[in-house]
């Protein structure tokens, strides 16, 4: 691809197990990118479906160009979101979730925040502005105590990290991803979905490399076919950001 046929977004969405709703979310990016004046492409990373989830990508390739396909073995969502994000060919990146559960539209909110100076911009279920829809009260709750764990231990000052919706500027999304220590080339591979807590660890290398964070809020809407388990994973998030501590404490992120 030659400089003057790069895109200037590309949408990373990491997939496992979403034969089911990947077609109609892949649909609709590109119903969005087609209505933009710009070009834009779309990366599926695959983190090791045990479904028909690369046949469902595979289809919808042969029609479209813009659409790629990465297929990595099993290891979480955090390596998938990395390996996308550094195969990245646009200006801009830009992750989302599989189910859309922060419309696609919501796109032009974070790049509103670029074009006014930012290098990151971060998709927010809090604030002024944000709505959530059927999200039931323990997720919320749960929502809300990380944020007080991850304000505590890491980063101070934003309301909601792990909302799956956020936007780099290209050269920032390779200098960060490409410095990740918790899902970086070390991950190894997993037996089930997991959610981990690596937006932690994107963010407070952010932070500490000095570039500008914008979080925005959005609409988002609870997906009845959550993979999050409550007890399990808010265990393994909450390591997580430990582990980012330490990391920082040992010196891990320096130059």
């Amino acid at each position: 691809m030659t400089s003057s046929e790069k895109p200037y977004l590309s949408i990373v969405v990491p997939a496992y197990n979403e034969e089911r709703r990947l077609p109609a979310t892949l649909a609709r990016i590109l119903c969005y990118l087609d209505e933009q004046p710009y070009k834009g492409e779309i990366i599926v990373v695959d983190d090791g479906s045990e479904d028909d989830t690369v046949e469902a990508a595979k289809r919808l390739m042969s029609r479209h160009p813009n659409l790629r396909l990465i297929e990595n073995d099993h290891r979480g969502k955090g390596y998938a979101v990395r390996t996308g994000m550094l195969a990245a060919q646009g200006q801009v990146a830009l992750f989302t979730d599989a189910d859309l559960a922060v419309p696609i539209e919501e796109t032009a909110r974070l790049l509103a925040q670029l074009e006014e100076g930012y290098d990151i911009a971060i998709g927010s279920r809090e604030g002024l502005g944000a709505r959530r829809y059927g999200e039931p009260w323990y997720r919320h709750l749960m929502g809300r105590g990380f944020n007080l764990l991850v304000r505590a231990i890491a980063i101070g000052q934003f309301k909601d990290t792990q909302c799956g919706f956020k936007c780099f500027r290209g050269e920032a999304a390779h200098d960060l991803f490409s410095r990740l220590q918790l899902y970086g080339d070390q991950a190894h591979p997993i037996e089930r979905a997991a959610t981990t807590a690596f937006d932690v660890e994107v963010l407070f290398l952010a932070l500490k490399r000095g570039y500008r964070v914008a979080e925005v809020p959005v609409e988002w809407h609870y997906g009845l076919r959550s993979k999050v388990h409550p007890i399990s994973d808010s265990i393994h998030m909450f390591r997580d950001v430990l582990a980012v501590r330490l990391n920082d404490w040992r010196g891990l992120y320096e130059e």
